[in-house]
């Protein structure tokens, strides 16, 4: 076995849980990213013609799920139809947001890396596109906005 970071990760084995209770099988998670905003500021009697930059509010990127079409498994519908009724202020409203987790997995199915996406809940689903001279799996994109993204199993 190679020591531990001898060789970079492959990215094809991951398992994404959507709270305590629901899994779904995804062929593809993209959105894991995040940054800080830049405030920039410079007094008007600055002898220095540039601005200073400090660090800002923190961005998160939504993320995207792809998955396979199953007949009868709608899942993915019957979530994002949930946030119908998700309106903040109310009793039910904190209901539909989820911790979502994304783990990268080892050979022995292990996480190496996981992401936990907070309060996050479906924005947009986005069914197949159809064509009939394709030759390809009907895919099906979920879109989640989130409230903050954590990388765990980091020292």
């Amino acid at each position: 076995m190679a020591a531990k970071g001898e060789y970079p990760i492959p990215k094809f084995h991951f398992r994404v849980e959507w709270g305590n209770d629901f899994r779904i099988g995804f062929t593809e998670v993209s959105g894991l990213d995040f940054e800080t905003e830049v405030i920039e500021y410079r007094e008007g009697s600055n002898k220095k013609y540039v601005k200073s930059k400090q660090p800002g509010m923190q961005k998160f990127s939504n993320i995207t799920l792809k998955r396979g079409t199953f007949e009868g498994d709608y899942d993915y519908y019957k979530e994002w139809r949930k946030t119908v009724l998700f309106q903040e202020g109310n009793k039910t409203g904190s209901q539909f947001r989820r911790t979502v987790t994304i783990k990268l997995l080892n050979e022995q199915h292990d996480p190496i890396i996981t992401w936990k996406l907070l309060n996050a809940w479906p924005s947009k689903i986005q069914s197949t596109d159809l064509k009939a001279d394709a030759n390809e799996v009907a895919i099906e994109t979920m879109e989640l906005v989130h409230e903050g993204l954590e990388i765990m199993n980091v020292d």
